[in-house]
Parts: structure tokens; C-alpha cells; sequence
């Protein structure tokens, strides 16, 4: 089995826990036959990977205020090749907050998003299959920003929606305060 086939049949296996993303994971399963897909080169669209960093009492996340995009937003970036994609998200969020000792929750994917990125210079406008994972970080250790960035820092979770208010974002928070049962 390729790298590229466990991440298949992890997203189809994400697919199965939340059978409402169903057509979602169909979409990225459907990217990965194309054997491109996991290059920054591949349009009109590849796979990305990013880490939902929160502390162990899931009280707060670590959020960086992306510079290109001018959003808070949770650390990720391209595969550039990997098929590995939560080493991805941890490369991603060492680089960006400079957080090392991240504690990866879970081998399995933790959510999956299809986001538009619009055209710059000779790039043009394209999507983001992000593939996101749940860490967990000491709000205790330094972070640091880095040239991707203006700014990073711990948000606590019930305010999330002042820094990014976006469905895509707030899900992530949402997985991890699923509803009571009535």
C-alpha cells in the first residue's frame, strides 16, 4: 500500500465518521488519483494540511494572523509531496508558531476543507484541499511569529468568533464541543 493509498483510506474512513462530509471526501479522493495532486503546482487545486492546536483542557487555540490573507487562521500549509499529511501540519505549525512539543491527538484526520485562494502574481486563484488535524500544545512553551505572519496567539474558544467567524473555522471547535443529546 502507497502512501498516497492510507490516505485514501483514511479519508474514506473520516468519511464514514461524518457521513454528512460524505461528497467532500469524495472530492479529495477523486484530486488524489491525479498524481500531481500533492505538488503546490497542481491546478486547479492540492493538498494542504494544517494543525487545530488547542490546549489540554481545550480551552484555547493557537491561531496565527495570517499576513497574505489578512485572517486569523489555524497553522497549515502545502504538502509539497508528503502524503504523510500530519507531518505536514506539524511541520506547518512548528514553522508558523514555533511550538514544538505538539502532542498529535489522533492519527485520523480531524476535519476536511475545500477553500478558495485567490490569484497572486503568476499564481493563479485556486483551492486549498486542506486536510486538518487535532494537536495539543502547552499554552506555557514560547511561540514565536514568524514572515508568514503579524501575528500569533491563544484564543480562547468561546470567543473565536471575534478573530474569525468563518463556518470552516468554527467547525473545528464545534468537532470538539460536539451537542448534547436532547
Amino acid at each position: 500500500m502507497t502512501d498516497v493509498d492510507r490516505l485514501i483510506d483514511s479519508i474514506q474512513r473520516y468519511s464514514s465518521r461524518w457521513p454528512n462530509e460524505a461528497a467532500t471526501a469524495a472530492r479529495y479522493i477523486a484530486l488524489l488519483y491525479h498524481h500531481e495532486a500533492l505538488f503546490r503546482t497542481h491546478l486547479p487545486g492540492h493538498i494542504t494540511g494544517s494543525a487545530f492546536i488547542v490546549n489540554s483542557p481545550r480551552t484555547h487555540t493557537l491561531l496565527v494572523h495570517h499576513a497574505r490573507l489578512n485572517r486569523w487562521l489555524q497553522p497549515g500549509g502545502h504538502a509539497d509531496g508528503e502524503a504523510a499529511v500530519a507531518n505536514v501540519a506539524r511541520r506547518e505549525a512548528n514553522e508558523e508558531t514555533a511550538l514544538i512539543n505538539l502532542r498529535l491527538v489522533s492519527s485520523s484526520i480531524y476535519d476536511l476543507d475545500i477553500h478558495p485562494i485567490p490569484s497572486r502574481a503568476e499564481t493563479p486563484a485556486h483551492d486549498h484541499y486542506d486536510i486538518r488535524y487535532l494537536f495539543e500544545g502547552n499554552m506555557n512553551d514560547k511561540i514565536a511569529v514568524s514572515e508568514e505572519s503579524h501575528d500569533v496567539r491563544w484564543i480562547p474558544l468561546d470567543e473565536l468568533e471575534r478573530f474569525n467567524n468563518e463556518p470552516s473555522l468554527l467547525r473545528l471547535r464545534n468537532k470538539l464541543w460536539p451537542p448534547s443529546p436532547d
